[in-house]
């Protein structure tokens, strides 16, 4: 299934996308699926964030090319870190960062969104947790990360984390196409199994640690060719079988 999120008359609603109409649900998808009786086509819709989370747990330099490029050697674990809620942001959202940034980055990612409580998962076990997979974009104010030593400030300003434009099933996270575009520009690409660490083994790392509860995003890290954004670009993170994600700086 593909699952969407929508503002309907400042309410946000789930839905469920069947082709370009979207049959609305009672509430959330992992709560049971219960269509409400209504439905609106796509193009009429303001999609918003297709998730709830938490938290959203990150994972650090999962690209070989990215470590790399990032001149800090290349891990022998997963590198977990997170983004607060505040972080959340829609498709098509505004991205802004405060006055005092100097520097503003993409990084598009392969996000899991969590479908039902996971503590202790087993890796052979990893796909029952998974209500689907989504586009997210890891914005970073690299300076302030850089300058703070630690990634809190630098990774969770309002607004860090557009994630969309759906939440899909319908694809296998193993092995697929990401692509990030500036203003067009290909600036990044790879595939998904270029991760160091593969997405069963994460979600086993992550949940002996912490519980991850229904609407959790788990984001996988970034390929190489990160870089800089500036007010008035528009950054595109597209995936094979899940969409576009695109958001203007302003």
């Amino acid at each position: 299934m593909k699952y969407v999120r929508i503002d309907r008359a400042g309410t946000p609603v789930w839905g469920v996308l069947q082709g370009e109409l979207v049959r609305t649900l009672t509430g959330a998808p992992y709560e049971g699926i219960c269509y409400d009786g209504e439905s609106l086509p796509l193009a009429d819709c303001r999609l918003l964030a297709p998730c709830e989370p938490t938290k959203i747990v990150c994972i650090g330099k999962n690209y070989y090319d990215h470590a790399i490029e990032m001149g800090e050697g290349v891990p022998e674990r997963p590198i977990l870190f997170l983004k607060a809620p505040n972080t959340l942001n829609r498709p098509e959202g505004p991205l802004h960062a405060p006055d005092f940034v100097q520097r503003l980055e993409y990084e598009g990612e392969l996000a899991v969104v969590i479908g039902r409580r996971a503590k202790d998962v087993k890796e052979e076990d990893f796909a029952d947790y998974i209500l689907g997979y989504t586009c997210l974009n890891d914005v970073t104010a690299r300076d302030i990360q850089k300058g703070d030593g630690q990634w809190t400030r630098g990774k969770s300003m309002d607004g860090f984390a557009p994630v969309g434009p759906i939440v899909t099933d319908e694809v296998d996270g193993s092995d697929l196409a990401i692509q990030t575009r500036l203003n067009g520009r290909v600036v990044q690409q790879g595939r998904t199994a270029q991760f160091m660490h593969k997405i069963p083994e994460l979600l086993a790392f992550i949940t002996a640690s912490m519980t991850l509860e229904p609407g959790d995003v788990v984001t996988t890290g970034t390929p190489a060719g990160v870089g800089t954004m500036h007010p008035g670009d528009v950054v595109e993170v597209e995936i094979e079988g899940i969409g576009v994600l695109r958001n203007h700086v302003v």
